[in-house]
């Protein structure tokens, strides 16, 4: 699929979806390679960017509330205080308060347009986020089916050879077994020494065929030849 079409195909998608804000979800961040992170820089950064902003305008806006608060609880009494006996410092203090009374509610108006309009920006930064996420993640899955098809072509294979060789491992340790057996009962423990074998095949592979019908033979003889002493 062209990217064009899989950027129209990923929009259609997320149509009417409530995407989480991604930089908040650990998943998230875990899905993306390294590459991927490089891509994404730039939007993750610029999303954080509002989403602090957006967390300190309401901080600050809730201060600013309890300073005005407090600002018209003590403008009242001295308003009445001044109608009551005339002082300039009194009016001085006064009309500060109405000043700082004013630069609140500039400022809370200005932070509420702010707050207003965040909203649709976080969204925004957010959702082109999650484009670039799906297409980072089409581009993994894709690589990395192709790279799982050919382990798995090679792990079959494998198995076929590793069968193959343990067959004959198994072929050559019977020829062996065989050649051993005929030689020692020419010549006895010596083949060892004759043929220079470095181990002796059936302490090496008790379970080659052979090997149990041998010890049963010399074991039976064995007891006959006790028993032929004892009669004597």
């Amino acid at each position: 699929m062209k990217r064009k079409n899989r950027q129209e195909s990923f929009v259609d998608a997320l149509r009417g979806k409530k995407i989480p804000i991604l930089t908040l979800d650990n998943k998230w961040y875990k899905l993306l390679t390294p590459e991927a992170r490089r891509q994404v820089s730039s939007l993750e950064h610029h999303l954080n960017y509002l989403l602090k902003r957006q967390g300190k305008l309401n901080t600050e806006t809730k201060e600013i509330r309890k300073l005005k608060k407090q600002l018209m609880n003590e403008i009242m009494p001295l308003v009445d205080e001044a109608d009551q006996n005339p002082n300039s410092l009194l009016d001085k203090k006064i009309e500060q308060n109405r000043r700082l009374l004013e630069e609140c509610n500039e400022k809370l108006e200005s932070y509420q347009n702010e707050l207003t309009e965040l909203p649709d920006k976080i969204d925004d930064v957010n959702i082109r986020l999650m484009l670039i996420t799906m297409d980072c993640c089409y581009e993994t899955m894709k690589e990395s089916t192709q790279e799982i098809k050919d382990i798995a072509d090679w792990v079959a294979r494998t198995r076929v050879e590793l069968k193959k060789k343990l067959i004959k491992k198994q072929e050559m340790e019977q020829r062996n077994h065989a050649i051993y057996s005929y030689m020692h009962d020419l010549f006895g423990a010596e083949v060892l020494d004759m043929f220079d074998l470095q181990y002796n095949p059936e302490e090496q592979h008790p379970g080659l065929p052979g090997e149990g019908n041998k010890k049963t033979e010399k074991k039976t003889e064995e007891k006959d030849s006790g028993k032929k002493g004892a009669e004597a």
